[in-house]
């Protein structure tokens, strides 16, 4: 019975470690998905801003620059 118990013990032992090595690797693949999904992210935007046309009212470059210049102008008056 207790050539049994060790055997099991061992047995779980093993797992154990197994499943501790198996939860780094999922840690570090989640950390490499979440990178690689945020390169992925920061490239579609620069895409989605490179292709708007300069008259869109839809630029964000265009309310950007409409947003400081009145914003200027409502600190320059007395």
């Amino acid at each position: 019975m207790e050539k049994k118990n060790s055997e099991l013990f061992l047995k779980n032992l093993c797992i154990m470690q197994d499943n501790e090595r198996l939860r780094q690797q999922a840690r570090l693949l989640d950390q490499e998905n979440k990178a690689l999904l945020n390169e992925l992210k920061n490239k579609y935007c620069k895409t989605i801003l490179q292709s708007k046309p300069a008259d869109d009212p839809n630029n964000d470059s265009t309310t950007s620059t409409s947003t400081s210049t009145s914003t200027s102008t409502s600190t320059s008056k007395p």
